[in-house]
């Protein structure tokens, strides 16, 4: 089986996360807190569920969306400005998360447990969503942009087409393109 796609995909998401985290650490892009600590927990468990169902290197570019969010998550506490002031409606979406997360523990389905680490991923993503589109000086493109050119090796690297094979990497590319659409809507213009 080829895999350097996934390699490939896994290292252009490491210089963009790279970025994302440095400008996180330089206080210039501010992480939602209880979005970041939720992307890395549902792609690690969606990630989880996908390879006990039998998929192998098409699993390593979610688990990647999984890990670097948990970077940034960490290095949003290294600058005091680094992050972005938390609301009730930012609780609210990360208790839904987490809800999600805590019925795909009851479940032994893969199938069911990729879908409850979908919603826990877009509700935590919800409060980021709006502040993207409200507030895009907050955030780095640059990190999204390379989160979803890795999901996209995801596709070149399935050997059977089934919904854990492609579902979670399908997810985070459409999420990610939402984001970098988001955040340079203002810099490009359209004719």
């Amino acid at each position: 089986m080829i895999v350097w796609p996934v390699i490939v995909g896994s290292v252009i998401n490491l210089f963009g996360s790279s970025y994302y985290i440095w400008n996180t650490i330089r206080g210039v892009t501010k992480p939602n807190r209880v979005t970041w600590l939720m992307w890395a927990i549902a792609p690690l468990i969606g990630s989880a569920a996908a390879f006990t169902s039998g998929v192998s290197w098409a699993v390593l570019p979610v688990f990647m969306s999984g890990f670097f969010p948990l970077l940034v998550f960490l290095s949003s506490f290294v600058n005091k400005n680094a992050y972005w002031q938390l609301g009730r409606f930012d609780y609210v979406c990360g208790g839904i998360s987490a809800l999600a997360l805590l019925l795909w523990a009851l479940t032994s389905n893969p199938i069911i447990a990729i879908i409850l680490a979908i919603a826990a991923d877009a509700f935590a993503g919800i409060p980021t969503v709006i502040k993207a589109w409200k507030y895009p000086e907050t955030e780095t493109a640059t990190g999204y942009a390379a989160n979803g050119i890795n999901n996209l090796t995801s596709f070149f690297v399935i050997r059977q087409w089934t919904f854990a094979s492609y579902a979670f990497p399908l997810y985070l590319v459409a999420m990610n393109t939402y984001f970098v659409f988001a955040l340079l809507r203002k810099r490009v213009r359209f004719s």
